[in-house]
């Protein structure tokens, strides 16, 4: 049972904005609509679960997209 007084944590994973395609001011936006969205609640209403054993067509560009930037990310260079 998951007790909904506890704030989520959000946690971006080093390298997880690198595929990131915008302007630094666009990123800030983002992740602030991120929190926003944590804060309010508005995430987990718009949340859906996905059926890894029937994938939808959506769903599977999903899946290869994430999988995509997963191997991508293998070889990347850090400054």
């Amino acid at each position: 049972m998951t007790d909904k007084n506890v704030k989520p944590e959000i946690v971006f994973a080093p390298g997880c904005f690198d595929n990131f395609d915008g302007t630094q001011e666009e990123l800030d936006e983002l992740i602030a609509s991120i929190h926003q969205m944590v804060d309010s609640g508005e995430i987990f209403e718009k949340a859906r679960p996905i059926d890894l054993d029937n994938p939808s067509d959506e769903d599977m560009d999903i899946i290869e997209h994430l999988m995509g930037i997963d191997a991508d990310t293998t070889e990347r260079k850090l400054q």
